[in-house]
């Protein structure tokens, strides 16, 4: 294992809030405009002109989370590992090896169920109460300090949940990634030209994405990743960006960070599902389940309100969820049902679940 370089350390000096969640307004934007303007039967949104047929499915790629050692991001980490074993070798996957990236500075007591690589945190303050400011000097040392053989690198998150097998949707040295509806880097064009002037080229080569869920090749992600920290840390050091951006502003930093070095996206609206606004599992390949699902007894949603019966991660922050939830009632989408049935299998089937990550 290599030491982290000086050079890196040195780059936390560029300077850096809570994470607020305004979830009410940017979900009622979701529920119109997930598919207004996506032709459903395609997957495929955005492909570089250059670029014709699939992704490099030859080529393994490793998957990689960060990950704190709280017990909420704990229990998460747990089901997601579980199911990457899952489906690691069915056919149509190109999953190679997983580590998670624990930037908490010490070993926690998952380092034996979960293969992991132990990175420092920020300096206490910097990140300001915004735990996501981690992630990308999390990514800086562990490519820094790892043997990585594979090709490719999935940057995933914990409370993703591997729903298909997962073939390698980047080509070349063009990523792959899942494009979000709130990052509209157009829209903020005043804020992102302190950061992409304007002789780098238009706000619109910026993609509407962020970090995760990208597949991406290790020599780019190695080049971005230094730029990404540096962008994220000047974005938070700056209090009208900080404002325009709250939660999602590491995910704007990503995606400046990948058109300052010229690097274009393939933008896959199928690479994952976000319940309960997706309905629909079909042939998409992650679960996200970042939103809660609440409904009341007649199977309809409830969002803003309390429902009858509810899903969310949100309510066992100091600790796992009981095995054997609840199902939804009837009339509540594939997508929430399907998502409860697959935590009840991996909670049912992971040894000590109920006492190992109490906090």
């Amino acid at each position: 294992m290599k030491r982290v370089s000086p050079l890196f350390l040195a780059l936390l000096v560029l300077g850096s809030f809570f994470a607020t969640y305004n979830l009410l307004t940017m979900i009622m934007h979701y529920k119109t405009s997930s598919s207004e303007n996506w032709d459903l039967s395609n997957p495929l949104i955005q492909m570089p002109e250059n670029l014709k047929g699939g992704g490099d499915s030859n080529l393994k790629y490793h998957v990689a989370l960060t990950a704190t050692d709280a017990p909420y991001s704990q229990w998460q980490c747990r089901i997601m590992y579980f199911w990457y074993k899952k489906v690691k070798d069915m056919p149509g996957s190109d999953m190679g090896e997983f580590t998670r990236i624990l930037h908490s500075g010490k070993p926690d007591n998952l380092m034996e169920e979960i293969p992991t690589v132990v990175v420092d945190p920020l300096p206490e303050g910097l990140d300001r109460g915004y735990i996501v400011l981690n992630r990308p000097w999390a990514f800086v040392q562990w490519l820094e300090k790892a043997t990585i053989d594979e090709e490719y690198i999935l940057m995933a998150e914990p409370d993703h949940v591997f729903v298909n097998p997962l073939p390698n949707l980047a080509h070349g040295k063009h990523p792959a990634g899942f494009p979000f509806f709130y990052i509209k880097p157009a829209e903020h064009e005043h804020i992102i030209r302190k950061y992409y002037p304007k002789e780098k080229g238009p706000v619109t080569d910026i993609d509407p994405i962020g970090n995760s869920p990208v597949i991406i090749r290790k020599s780019v992600l190695e080049e971005i990743s230094p730029t990404w920290m540096n962008v994220s840390l000047r974005m938070k050091d700056d209090p009208a960006t900080d404002k325009a951006f709250g939660w999602v502003l590491e995910m704007y930093a990503y995606a400046v960070a990948s058109a300052l070095h010229g690097v274009r996206h393939i933008l896959r609206k199928d690479f994952m599902i976000q319940p309960p606004w997706d309905l629909k599992v079909g042939k998409n390949f992650i679960i996200h389940y970042t939103y809660g699902c609440d409904y009341n007894l007649k199977g309809e949603l409830t969002y803003g309100k309390i429902g009858e019966w509810r899903f969310d991660k949100r309510s066992y922050l100091s600790g796992p969820p009981p095995r054997n939830l609840s199902l939804p009632p009837p009339g509540v989408p594939e997508s929430v049902v399907r998502l409860v049935i697959m935590v009840n299998e991996a909670t049912a089937n992971i040894p000590n679940w109920d006492t190992l990550n109490r906090g």
